[in-house]
């Protein structure tokens, strides 16, 4: 069963939104405005778009694996994350650029990709002196000899 996302465009410059079945299940998400920025500015880019998630759902908004070859920009946040509550008419999605180079990101570039997933569910901890499993080595051991 497909489930059904409600999108408000605020531009009609940028590429509708499309799911390409069996490539992947990341969706493109592409800029909404031209942006010029200098070596180590940082600008909230528009990506022209609000949407009504899915109830339980959330939205985790990464960059494309070329978005700094081809733009010099890193995300600023590393990884953006929407909850569904972010779902009013001018709740527009952005993408936080920090740019390592001069740069210019012109309207419909695909800067970043976003997948929807099910919220966490909730959780209890429960304080232990020991765990039982066997120890891998601590932090950035695996394949270290």
């Amino acid at each position: 069963m497909k489930e059904i996302i409600k999108i408000k465009y605020h531009s009609d410059e940028i590429e509708k939104l499309t799911y390409i079945d069996g490539k992947s299940d990341w969706i493109d998400l592409r800029a909404a405005e031209n942006v010029v920025m200098k070596a180590g500015e940082f600008q909230l880019i528009s990506l022209g778009i609000s949407m009504k998630l899915p109830d339980g759902y959330e939205a985790h908004v990464l960059p494309r694996s070329s978005t700094f070859k081809n733009w010099g920009i890193l995300q600023a946040n590393s990884q953006g994350v929407i909850d569904n509550s972010y779902s009013g008419t001018n709740d527009i999605w952005k993408f936080p650029a920090l740019a390592m180079r001069d740069t210019e990101v012109k309207i419909n570039d695909r800067i970043c990709q976003f997948r929807i997933v099910k919220n966490q569910p909730q959780i209890q901890f429960d304080e232990v002196e020991f765990l039982d499993d066997t120890e891998r080595g601590g932090f950035g051991s695996t394949g270290t000899n």
